[in-house]
Parts: structure tokens; C-alpha cells; sequence
């Protein structure tokens, strides 16, 4: 199969999947394609055990594709650009520091946490795995996925308030949790770290030369779309400052990621603001709203799908559930520390932290570091964990979200 072979298959089942769901389930597109892709891989697993189909080729195609690359440094621009466009600055400006907080040491305790858990886990079950790809889980699985994260809050019913806290800190925390995520992949490599100073020095100016850039690039395209009328052209704009503003920001090594929040909150802010005409706003709103569907059910028909080329058994599904147990309480522990200290100055919502924490979705972010490990055994054992969570995260923790915050309304 070619990759175009592989596309299309892909696109075909989305297609359908989204059909059914929109037409029966009625789900969170993210969690009605997941659940169907699931159920189509499992079907087709079962058939292959079954000498009824010959699963190899789609095997060796799905295989075969850079998903790390594809995701991480590809359609992500494209995910967190759209989700950020429609984002209140006003309303973000009231929660930064607790946004802050949340995106940058929420992260760093929950990679610890959880890979503390899940290490005492893997020696109680038998395996052989190090301390070190144990924090390497934790770093992956430690940040919420904005894409499967914004997917759910479109179906929520929440304040305004705690709906901004949520939804903000998805789109930083990733940046964050990846810079955490290849400072361990150095270290588990063997390489030799820079001295502390030169690790401050180079989060410093992955962190502010991104807001640098991202404040730069949304100035530059503002200017160019209010110099204009016309909504093809303004769209051809949006998409150079994607494609362009990534590659840029990864070539001069500042977060990729953040640069393209920042980019995304300054045009959606300042067009809505400011002299943008009404109408092509609405055409450009409604193109990234579009192409952000279009992708979503791509990606997360593709994460159903990668069932078909993991390897599970009985011990694996165990240290699986043990790694969800890990992954929701880390989650826990670090949203609870910040938001407790904060209390002390500000007021939040009611059941904030446990809203925090079973909202905090993991989606393909988490997915595409663990694709980027090195080939070995404790790989193979790290996808088939990350996969389980974020599958649990998805099908369970999204399904239940709605009826988890009427609860909590309801008792407090």
C-alpha cells in the first residue's frame, strides 16, 4: 500500500465514522471516532485470528508512517492554531498565573508522580524496566491534549470561567511537556546535559522567544489582513503563518507550539476587535473551524486504527490499568497543589480540581513522543501503556465528563 493507498482508507472510515456518529451516537466527534475505529480494529483483528483476512499489509502501512513527525511537527500547528483563534484574551488574562502554573509545574510533579507509580508497578508485575523510561511515560502521558480536550468542552455545559482554565491550559501545557519529554529522551540516551545554567538559559528563550515570535507573527498577518478584502487571500495568509511560523520556530529552536498558541490568541483577538470585516471573519473562522474537523477525524480515526499494530497480552493490560490509576492521579496531585495555594487569594469554581483533573484528556501528543522513542523492548512496553491510557482517557473520562460536572454541581 502507498501512503496515499493509506489516506484514503483512512479518510473513507472517517468519513463513514463521522457519518455514524453524527447520525446515532451522537458523541464528541473525538470520542465517537475512537470508539468506532476501536471497534472496527478489534473486528479486524479478530477476522485476521480467524484466517479470514490477511491484515499485513495494513499492518506494515500503518506501520510505516512517521506519526511522531506527521503529528508533532505537522498537523499540531494546524490544532493549536484553530483551537487558540477562538480563545477570550480578556477572559485568559483574569486565570494567566494559575494557566501558568497548571502549563509548567503541574506538568514537571505530575511526570514525576506518575512515573513513580508506574515503576513500582512494572517490579511488582516482573518487568524489566528502568527508573528512567519510567519518567519518560510520565513526561508523555503528563500533558492534556488540546485537540480531545476543546472536543469535549464544545459538548459541556461549565462556567465560563473554569471552561477558559480548562481549555487554556491544554494549549500551553503540551510546549512544556515536550521540552520535559526530550531533556529525559537525552538522558535515557546516554548524551551529555548541559550544565543548569544552560538548561535555564535555553527554557528561557524557548519559552519567551516563543511569545516573542508568536506576538510577531499575529502582528505582521494582522497588518496584512486588515490591509485587504479579501477572504481567499486572507486564508492563504493564516495558512503561510502556520506552515511558516512553525518551521521558523523550530529552526530557531524556540517552542513550536507556543509560538503558534500566541500567533492564534493575537489574530483571533485583535480581528475580532479590531477592523477585520465581518464577514470575511466569519469565512475565516469557519475555515479553520472545517479544517480543524477534517483533521480531527483523521487523527483520531488513525489512533483507533494503530490497535491493529500493538502488541497485547494479559501483563500488559494489567500494567496498562495500573498506568490509567498513575496517569489520573499524578493528574490529581498536581492540579491540587496550585489551585489549593491560589485559594488563598483568589476564588474558583465549585469542584474545580476534580474537574480539572478527569478533563484533563489525553489524545495523540501523548501518542506521537511515545512513537518517537528509539527502537527496544521497554518501547513497545511504553506504547502499548500510552495507548491503553489514552484510549481509557478518551472513551472514558470524555463520555462521562458531562454527566461528572452535573454531579458535582449537583452535591456542592
Amino acid at each position: 500500500m502507498t501512503n496515499f493507498h493509506t489516506l484514503a482508507f483512512i479518510l473513507c472510515f472517517a468519513a463513514a465514522g463521522a457519518y455514524i456518529n453524527h447520525k446515532y451516537l451522537k458523541l464528541p466527534a473525538t470520542i465517537g471516532l475512537t470508539m468506532i475505529a476501536l471497534l472496527i480494529s478489534l473486528i479486524m483483528v479478530g477476522l485476521a485470528d480467524l484466517g479470514l483476512i490477511n491484515l499485513a499489509a495494513l499492518r506494515a502501512s500503518i506501520d510505516s508512517i512517521d506519526f511522531s513527525g506527521f503529528f508533532l511537527h505537522g498537523v499540531l500547528a494546524f490544532l493549536l492554531f484553530a483551537g487558540a483563534l477562538h480563545i477570550d484574551l480578556s477572559e485568559l488574562r483574569k486565570f494567566r498565573i494559575l494557566v501558568a502554573l497548571l502549563a509548567t509545574i503541574s506538568v514537571v510533579v505530575a511526570t514525576f508522580c506518575t512515573a513513580g507509580m508506574v515503576w513500582d508497578g512494572a517490579r511488582l508485575l516482573g518487568f524489566n524496566f528502568p527508573y528512567i523510561d519510567a519518567l519518560l511515560f510520565g513526561a508523555l502521558i503528563a500533558p492534556t491534549d488540546p485537540v480531545a480536550v476543546l472536543g469535549v468542552l464544545k459538548e459541556t455545559k461549565l462556567a465560563k470561567g473554569l471552561r477558559i482554565k480548562i481549555a487554556s491550559e491544554s494549549l500551553f501545557n503540551d510546549g512544556v511537556g515536550v521540552v520535559v519529554f526530550l531533556a529525559l529522551l537525552s538522558i535515557s540516551k546516554g548524551e551529555r546535559l548541559p550544565d543548569i545554567s544552560m538548561i535555564f538559559l535555553t527554557l528561557i528563550w524557548g519559552g519567551i522567544g516563543s511569545v516573542i515570535l508568536g506576538l510577531t507573527l499575529g502582528w505582521l498577518t494582522h497588518q496584512l489582513l486588515n490591509s485587504i478584502d479579501d477572504y481567499k487571500v486572507e486564508v492563504l495568509l493564516t495558512l503561510a503563518l502556520v506552515t511558516g511560523g512553525y518551521v521558523l520556530a523550530e529552526a530557531i529552536d524556540v517552542s513550536a507550539p507556543i509560538t503558534m498558541v500566541i500567533a492564534g490568541l493575537f489574530v483571533g483577538n485583535h480581528g475580532h476587535v479590531f477592523s477585520t470585516p465581518e464577514k470575511n471573519r466569519k469565512h475565516l473562522d469557519l475555515f479553520w473551524e472545517l479544517l480543524d474537523e477534517i483533521i480531527n477525524a483523521l487523527l483520531f480515526m488513525f489512533l483507533g486504527l494503530e490497535m491493529i499494530v500493538l502488541t497485547i497480552n494479559d501483563q500488559r493490560i494489567v500494567l496498562g490499568l495500573i498506568a490509567i490509576l498513575a496517569m489520573v492521579a499524578g493528574r490529581f496531585i498536581s492540579v491540587a497543589l496550585p489551585v489549593l495555594i491560589m485559594r488563598l487569594q483568589y476564588r474558583f469554581e465549585k469542584g474545580t480540581i476534580r474537574l480539572l483533573t478527569w478533563g484533563g484528556l489525553r489524545g495523540g501528543i501523548s501518542i506521537a513522543m511515545a512513537l518517537a522513542l528509539p527502537p527496544g523492548a521497554e518501547r513497545d512496553l511504553i506504547i502499548t501503556m500510552t495507548y491503553i491510557a489514552v484510549v481509557f482517557s478518551i472513551l472514558f473520562q470524555g463520555t462521562t465528563f458531562r454527566h461528572v460536572a452535573k454531579l458535582i454541581a449537583r452535591r456542592d
